[in-house]
């Protein structure tokens, strides 16, 4: 016998009954191993639900029932006894065993509209928690920024460059080849609708006004706290289920001072840098685009773009970036700190914090438009 008639000849199946006084068949191993097997389980539920209304069963043929081969035949049968049912002594008693100790499926729970508001309740009591824990993490930094301002010497310098490196430096690659690409991509979809027009002259101020006030910061930040933000949390997330943590609050090391506010100076100070280095790789890949697409040379593009660009459109970009870099850190540190000595909250946390990173910079992206709308304009 080959192999693939072997494995037919062990799985499950049911012959259905051929007349009134005949009985459902049960062959092949009605095991977990062969359960296991891709979509056989699926198949038979429905070659089971597909079955007549039959009152006798045969299970004398089958070469194997495990228990749950006999979970679902039971199942099946609405959980009580056929009527007739011809099994052998240890099928009988296994199915028996089955009965006895099987539970009933647990109703689902109804909603109603007191369950719901009381839902929105707990969500709301629990942003608020959040909110508040996040604010007396804020508190905390700015203590600690007093205390790094009376002894400047005694400040955790050394954690700051590490963070500096590890968050700006090493994030210059990435930075640069996403920033160049939307350069390339946003000055191609432009110089289809200026050509239309014939303002192909224009493609400077667009580029330079998109890219620089709003594309390369808002892009930087993205990718940070997809980026640093993650890790962020992560690295201290770590020290939780390792219980670091634990062992420097026994040592009464300040997880403010050593933990929070190294971060935070680091990407107060590299936010802008790299948000600078984006847009510049951004202006870079628009200027080729325009090249190629429009014929304007980087001459034109190096000589248009001061005057299409007020100053205080980078005043603004490195304003901005730089109140990104100090949320995101916090962000990140919140999530860090508010994770459980487990890997389940510490992945939830990691989720939780990339996700709140990158709506809170959208978030204040939108305030400082509205707020700073007539500025470099």
């Amino acid at each position: 016998m080959t192999a693939s008639a072997q494995v037919s000849a062990d799985a499950p199946r049911i012959e259905a009954p051929i007349g009134a006084d005949s009985a459902a068949r049960v062959l092949g191993r009605w095991t977990a191993a062969q359960f296991a097997r891709p979509r056989l389980l699926k198949g038979l539920q429905a070659r089971l639900a597909a079955l007549p209304a039959t009152p006798a069963w045969d299970l004398r043929e089958a070469q194997q029932i495990d228990h749950l081969g006999a979970q679902l035949l039971w199942d099946h049968w609405g959980r009580r006894w056929p009527e007739a049912l011809a099994a052998s002594p240890s099928q009988r008693a296994l199915i028996e065993r089955v009965a006895a100790h099987a539970a009933p499926a647990p109703a689902r729970p109804r909603r109603t509209l007191a369950g719901e508001f009381l839902a929105l309740g707990a969500w709301v009591l629990h942003g608020a928690h959040e909110l508040r824990l996040f604010l007396m993490l804020v508190g905390q930094l700015a203590l600690d920024l007093l205390r790094l301002a009376r002894a400047p010497a005694r400040g955790p310098w050394r954690d700051v460059s590490g963070h500096l490196f590890r968050i700006g430096a090493t994030a210059l690659p990435i930075t640069a080849l996403v920033g160049f690409l939307i350069g390339v991509v946003l000055a191609y979809l432009t110089a289809q609708q200026l050509r239309t027009f014939g303002a192909d002259a224009y493609i400077v101020n667009i580029l330079g006004i998109a890219l620089i006030r709003e594309l390369g910061p808002m892009l930087a930040a993205i990718l940070i706290a997809g980026r640093s933000g993650s890790a962020i949390t992560a690295q201290i997330g770590v020290m939780r289920v390792t219980e670091e943590l634990d062992a420097m609050r026994v040592m009464g090391i300040p997880h403010g001072f050593r933990l929070v506010m190294p971060r935070v100076l680091a990407l107060a100070v590299a936010m802008p840098l790299i948000s600078t280095w984006t847009t510049l790789c951004s202006l870079a890949g628009g200027m080729l685009a325009a090249d190629l697409a429009l014929g304007i040379g980087p001459v034109y593009f190096f000589n248009a773009l001061p005057g299409a660009v007020p100053l205080g459109n980078l005043t603004l970009a490195l304003g901005k970036s730089f109140v990104f870099g100090i949320l995101i850190a916090l962000v990140g540190c919140h999530y860090g700190l508010r994770v459980k000595p487990d890997t389940q909250s510490l992945g939830r946390g990691t989720t939780a914090s990339v996700v709140t990173a990158i709506t809170v910079v959208i978030l204040v992206d939108a305030l400082f438009a509205i707020l700073f709308q007539t500025v470099g304009l």
